[in-house]
């Protein structure tokens, strides 16, 4: 379908943005998009196939986004062990949420709190997955290369990463302002950091 910036398709995203954000995706209606941005129902199928991918054209720029942050993270706490140099952890999921995501709350807040019915509806739940097996192959990498890596279950990690993204993304599920947001995070690190740093032996 069209990804087109004209006026009307414009009308439509705001329409749409404004819709899901108060209802959700499930209780949205095409029917109320099309008389938030006085069109017809017919005139927004032509940006769009369904409700489904009228949501998608909305939070997949969002959620690209934040995956290719977190592929670059990981490759750069890679690299360094690859080549043979000191570890340094500075734990960039914070960098992540001051920069990426808390600054653009509502594009995470509609794909995390308000996708269900979706694709993404468990969005944080396969993010959590997808960085417990890359952190687990991580540590079997620095324990080769000579670091004292506490061994942990799968299981044990998996609480904790749990934990970690739950508390991470807390303040986007009640979508908090950026202020209360950066607030909340300064903790979360003062909190976080220094465990991390202790299981993965720095």
């Amino acid at each position: 379908m069209p990804r087109d910036k004209t006026f009307s398709h414009i009308k439509i995203m705001e329409a749409a943005r404004a819709e899901f954000l108060e209802k959700g995706f499930e209780k949205a209606s095409m029917r109320s998009i099309a008389r938030r941005c006085d069109m017809t129902a017919a005139g927004i199928y032509r940006h769009c196939s369904d409700k489904e991918d009228l949501f998608y054209q909305i939070v997949t720029p969002a959620k690209e986004k934040l995956d290719n942050w977190a592929k670059e993270h990981m490759e750069r706490y890679e690299e360094p062990v690859k080549k043979g140099k000191k570890l340094s952890w500075k734990d960039s999921n914070f960098d992540m949420m001051r920069e990426l995501v808390y600054p653009n709350m509502e594009d995470y807040h509609l794909l995390v709190a308000k996708s269900k019915g979706t694709m993404y509806e468990n969005y944080l739940h396969d993010l959590t997955e997808i960085s417990q097996e890359k952190l687990l192959a991580y540590l079997k990498e620095i324990k080769k290369a000579g670091y004292k890596v506490p061994k942990l279950m799968p299981s044990e990690l998996h609480l904790l990463m749990s934990a970690y993204t739950t508390a991470l993304f807390e303040p986007v599920v009640h979508n908090y302002s950026y202020k209360d947001a950066i607030r909340a995070l300064d903790t979360l690190e003062k909190f976080f950091l220094p465990g991390w740093k202790q299981l993965i032996g720095l």
